[in-house]
């Protein structure tokens, strides 16, 4: 469409308002009441424009073509003067004063003054809440909070309450703040105009009008908590974290957080802090220099290789750790140390996700951006409380069910997402797999498949269909405990739908047939052509800490190089080697379960743990403390000292999320840039700053520079179609990548669509998944590498459109080959 704004002729598209016109055209307006993100009220009256001689609030009228809009004039500058003037008329003087809000600055550029706000103080504030409190005398009833609240949100948590010029926001149970339903987002905080919401650490007002302090810097980083990967503007002064605010422009959170993520940080003063290393001495730990510690872990790695080969050293990865510290750690072991015995925390919860994403698509991670969800019609919640563990995509499921979509929840738990549930699947623990196997036997049965897709994407379906005749809806519901009506109605539901999303979590990966459940979920994708398509936007599975997919990606496990190559071939360690500059060991090294029992029978003689408490976090933990008794060296790295660090005999101190540089990768694929806010407290580093050093105390020199150059040390040895890791300079951009990147001058691909490259020979055909009767052990493989027995679907590897370019030869590595 093309209208006029002051006489300017500017385009607007289908569905825009007067206000997107207007902004623009570059105009200017007043729109206390207005949030971007919000659904528009127009209540405030301080947008006023005239369109075609009539007045209007431009932030709720839609425009339409050829319209003229007229912003300018002492009339409508007087009408939004007096507009601002009323609602300055109730508050404190105070509003205006030092309060660096959304208001004032509205009131600066309309010449309101301070004198014109004459309330007085006569509501007690309510501070019960640690994280956001309350100025009601504040409040001019703009109704953000309350918006925010139930649009983004979706708790429900707040209500304007009172009547007239009394009206003022409040908790909707009536009592204090902290009693209330909220959970503490911050939200409101973050888009209150005139400071009456604010949080602690910051003057009010600021976290909307983003008019921080002159002596504050702002660092945006990504979140280190979970995977999701939210965007966030760190705000520190004098090398301390006071607020941390949610990017509003970031891909994932949209302006949005949870409460870990905003108001979380204060462990980094924690006086429980490690802050220098720890030796151990005359069986106490005992503080030391940094050498003394390097030292002392070099002679051990020394002492383990000299007496049981390289194979008697260790390390676990940190999923928390940055893409770039799991690179170095894996390179580490396999290169200086001459071992694979390198694994991480997604032994439980990512691997067996790895194993079936890569068995069904090609590609070990979620099958699209998570950008499409609004456009899902059908939600398919399985093992997963994003509600709870995932906030930020907890909210935006609700808001797609609350706006029509139909939710399936498949969890023995009532979970948050179950109250609002259309159909809610509580089967035994452990029988996933056979209900899905019921849902794909109805598929089939109603003919609620992509035939066509089927013919041209996908192998196994005889296959698949032999087995699914025994599950039958009657059959899978004795063995799940379902009712077989519920079955059908979630496959029918899930069938019938335009765009399903499948939302998976550790509840179906955290069981010894986890690789299994995550196949038969793809199974049902492919069934409906939901993958590589516009008619489904596939699987996302959900991940528990912040880089479980980068540190898997990165190669930190035993069987796999960097981009989920097998050591066991050839080619893929001739081209690491060429990389590195040294050879590479064959031989799959020890998985973590595997390193504690050689650890008990004296065969691992040094364990290298990094930001992992394994004595509370792994299963039988007193298995996990006599296999730390037992090893001769145990090198623990965190920020505090735990369980393990006490039976560690050095401990290291680390640096969080919040003091370091480097990326993550987030359970949709994208490639985030991390950025140092502070600096790590005493003589606590990066783990970056200390891999060289150990390399140098090992007689070795140290390699790899600065973190924003390490992805173009990376990517070499990985092929062509599967380079995961963009160059620097792409790392850097604004919008972030998603991951593959196949070349430096092409976007990410968000959306997975399984190719092969003409020059790399098709993989031998799978066999379909196993039939889990009962879900009995002797059905299961025995591990996610185990090569998988009949029952499932795979997509066919298709030729890309396009021609990849030959990869450019290597120069010689510049250092020898030890």
């Amino acid at each position: 469409m093309r209208i006029e704004v002051d006489g300017r002729g500017v385009g607007a598209a289908e569905g825009a308002t007067v206000l997107d016109a207007v902004r623009a055209a570059g105009v200017w307006l007043p729109t206390l009441c207005h949030d971007d993100r919000l659904t528009p009220v127009g209540s405030c009256r301080t947008c006023l424009v005239r369109i075609g001689g009539t007045l209007a609030a431009a932030c709720v009228t839609p425009v339409g073509d050829g319209a003229q809009i007229v912003t300018s004039g002492a009339e409508l500058e007087a009408l939004r003067h007096d507009a601002v003037e009323l609602l300055v008329s109730a508050l404190p003087q105070r509003a205006l004063g030092d309060i660096p809000s959304e208001l004032a600055s509205v009131c600066q550029k309309l010449g309101v003054g301070s004198h014109t706000a004459r309330g007085a103080d006569e509501r007690e504030p309510d501070g019960s809440h640690p994280y956001v409190h309350l100025d009601p005398d504040l409040c001019i009833a703009c109704g953000r909070c309350v918006r925010i609240c139930a649009e983004v949100q979706r708790t429900f948590a707040l209500t304007l309450v009172g009547r007239g010029a009394d009206t003022v926001v409040a908790p909707g149970t009536a009592g204090a703040w902290a009693d209330s339903d909220c959970v503490a987002c911050g939200g409101c905080v973050d888009t209150c105009p005139t400071g009456a919401i604010f949080q602690p650490g910051l003057p009010p007002g600021t976290a909307a009008s983003r008019r921080l302090p002159t002596a504050a810097t702002t660092t945006r980083t990504t979140c280190g908590y979970c995977g999701v990967g939210c965007s966030l503007d760190v705000v520190s002064e004098d090398d301390r974290v006071t607020a941390v605010l949610p990017d509003r422009e970031g891909p994932v959170n949209r302006g949005h957080a949870c409460v870990k993520g905003r108001f979380a940080h204060g462990f980094l003063r924690s006086p429980e802090r490690l802050t220098q290393p720890l030796v151990r001495r005359n069986g106490r730990l005992q503080p030391a220099s940094w050498d003394e510690a390097l030292d002392h872990i070099a002679r051990g790695l020394r002492a383990a290789v000299t007496a049981g080969g390289p194979d008697a050293v260790a390390a676990i990865s940190s999923a928390r750790a940055t893409n770039e510290e799991n690179y170095l750690v894996q390179k580490f072991m396999r290169t200086v140390i001459g071992t694979n015995n390198i694994d991480n925390c997604s032994r439980l919860c990512h691997s067996p996700s790895a194993a079936g994403l890569t068995a069904s698509f090609g590609l070990a991670g979620g099958t699209d951006s998570f950008d499409d969800i609004d456009q899902a019609d059908c939600l398919l919640v399985v093992g997963a409380n994003p509600a709870d563990a995932h906030p930020v995509v907890g909210a935006r499921l609700l808001e797609r069910a609350l706006r029509g979509a139909a939710l399936i929840v498949a969890d023995p738990r009532a979970v948050g997402l179950a109250t609002y549930a259309d159909v809610h699947l509580r089967p035994r623990p452990g029988t996933n797999v056979a209900l899905c196997h019921g849902i794909a036997h109805v598929l089939i049965e109603e003919q609620l498949i992509d035939e066509d897709f089927l013919r041209g994407r996908a192998t196994g379906l005889p296959e698949v269909a032999a087995l699914l005749k025994e599950y039958a809806p009657e059959a899978a519901a004795a063995i799940t405990g379902v009712p077989a009506a519920d079955i059908v109605q979630a496959a029918r539901l899930y069938g019938r739908s335009r765009c399903p999303a499948i939302i998976y979590g550790l509840g179906v990966t955290e069981h010894l047939h986890g690789t299994d459940g995550v196949r038969a979920l793809a199974n049902l994708a492919i069934l409906r052509g939901a993958v590589g398509t516009d008619r489904g936007l596939g699987l996302y599975p959900l991940r528990g800490q912040n880089n479980v997919q980068g540190a898997s990606d990165m190669g930190a496990l035993p069987d796999s190089l960097p981009g989920y190559h097998k050591v066991t071939d050839p080619a893929a360690r001739a081209r690491a080697e060429q990389v590195w500059g040294t050879p590479v060991p064959a031989r799959p090294g020890l998985r973590i379960p595997q390193m504690f029992a050689a650890a008990r029978k004296g065969h691992l003689r040094a364990l290298w743990i990094i930001g992992e408490d394994v004595c509370s976090t792994d299963p039988n933990s007193n298995q996990m403390a006599a296999a730390l008794d037992a090893c001769p060296l145990v090198v623990s790295q965190d920020l505090f000292l735990s369980p393990t660090g006490h039976r560690a005999d050095v401990v290291l101190p680390a640096a969080s999320w919040l003091e370091k540089d480097g990326t993550f990768v987030n359970f949709d694929r994208r490639f985030q840039r991390v950025r140092a806010a502070v600096q790590p407290p005493g003589r606590a580093r990066s783990r970056l700053r200390r891999r060289p050093r150990r390399r140098r105390h090992l007689r070795r020199r140290p390699r790899l520079p600065h973190p924003s150059r390490r992805p173009r040390r990376m990517r070499p040895h990985q092929p062509p179609l599967h380079r995961t890791l963009p160059p620097a300079p792409r790392s850097r951009r604004r919008h972030l990548l998603a991951l593959p990147a196949p070349r430096p001058a092409r976007p990410g691909q968000a959306l997975h669509r399984p190719v092969r490259h003409p020059r790399w020979p098709r993989p031998p055909r799978r066999q379909p998944l196993p039939t889990v009767r009962r879900t009995t052990r002797r059905h299961l493989p025995a591990h996610p590498g185990h090569r998988p027995p009949p029952g499932a679907l795979q997509l066919r590897q298709h030729d890309p459109p396009h021609r990849q370019p030959a990869p450019r030869p290597r120069r010689p590595p510049r250092h020898p080959p030890r």
